[in-house]
């Protein structure tokens, strides 16, 4: 039910943008996120966005270089990520899960996602 794609092959400091499309019913209520697994690495948090885009959350070691966004109309949700670092190298997952999550922290758990994507591969040459 969700699409990932825009993943490559970049140089160091470069931009790359990842889409999620999501098939499903009422698409504004989820919330939705991204997270990436490095090889051999837990699948990570990198960033969330509320269903109307009023409130983001992003990982400590993207703050600044990667932005989240969203458009309801599209079904979609993008990842745009600037100043690319090799260690950015990961399978990129979008999730969502319908309404807000109850605690704050739950934003930053994948368990409390239920619908997720196949990944896009990302890797950053150094």
């Amino acid at each position: 039910q969700l699409q990932a794609s825009g993943g490559g092959l970049v140089q160091a400091g470069s931009s790359l943008g990842l889409s999620c499309v999501a098939s499903v019913r009422s698409f504004r209520r989820y919330t939705m996120a991204w997270f990436r697994q490095a090889p051999g690495k837990e699948r990570d948090f990198v960033a969330a966005i509320s269903w109307n885009s009023g409130s983001t959350y992003y990982a400590d070691s993207v703050k600044g270089r990667f932005t989240i966004s969203r458009s309801n109309a599209r079904n979609t949700v993008y990842l745009q990520m600037n100043s690319l670092k090799p260690e950015d190298t990961a399978i990129y997952y979008c999730a969502a899960v319908r309404d807000a999550p109850q605690y704050y922290s739950e934003i930053f758990t994948s368990s409390t996602y239920d619908h997720w994507g196949q990944g896009t591969l990302v890797t950053v040459s150094s």
